[in-house]
């Protein structure tokens, strides 16, 4: 029952589709299709991350909750959304950062962030799907698990990731990574509830590439196309 996933991921991943969680997730994704609901982001894109940056490329993790779950928002990239949809408000914060924190990063007009995954930024969200207009709707059925083992598998099987958490949620998943092999920086979420709680002045963005450069990594060119 494995997915159409991309090489390198499928290798690492593989046994995770034939364990009963993920069973019991794919049974639950279909009773919702079956009910006549829309769900976000649409079946080719549920693990556009994976796909994007693969598991040997991956140098930083930024990881997010849930996928947005408006009209055509989500495509499988937390935080990020497809052109032509208005920048949600977290991710107008995580520009505003960048302008600070960036010399040449100018915020573009729109909010896809293939980008940064293309370059080995894995744009996880711990929860994949969502019901349209409903958010959270998709928590607690499987997806977490699944999540969580592709941190781990990152943590034991790599070396000098740089974990960006944002807010207690993406916090409490430190427990899944070894940091005497990877870093882990941390900051407030950059919702407007939070983000002037220590998102802002962060830097997390130069300090990430501080430390890929002082592993003799390519840094992340963190300036989107227009």
């Amino acid at each position: 029952m494995s997915p159409s996933l991309e090489t390198s991921w499928l290798a690492v991943l593989d046994q995770e589709f034939e364990k009963d969680y993920m069973k019991s997730l794919k049974a639950f994704l279909q009773d919702e299709k079956d009910k006549g609901l829309t769900i976000y982001p649409k079946g080719a894109d549920i693990f556009n991350a994976l796909n994007t940056t693969s598991f040997d490329n991956v140098k930083v993790v930024i990881l997010g909750q849930d996928p947005y779950h408006g009209t055509g928002q989500a495509h499988g990239l937390s935080f990020s959304v497809q052109r032509g949809v208005a920048i949600p408000p977290s991710l107008k914060n995580i520009y505003k950062e960048l302008e600070t924190d960036i010399s040449d990063f100018k915020s573009p007009a729109h909010g896809n962030l293939t980008h940064w995954a293309e370059q080995g930024v894995l744009l996880l969200n711990a929860t994949l799907t969502v019901r349209a207009s409903e958010a959270g709707s998709h928590q607690n059925r499987g997806w977490e698990i699944f999540t969580d083992e592709i941190i781990k598998a990152l943590s034991q099987k790599r070396e000098h990731i740089v974990f960006l958490l944002w807010g207690k949620y993406a916090q409490a998943k430190g427990a899944l990574i070894d940091q005497k092999k990877h870093y882990v920086l941390t900051a407030a979420h950059p919702s407007p509830f939070s983000a002037y709680n220590g998102f802002f002045g962060s830097k997390h963005f130069s300090k990430a590439n501080q430390l890929l450069v002082q592993n003799n990594l390519k840094p992340i060119d963190w300036t989107l196309p227009v």
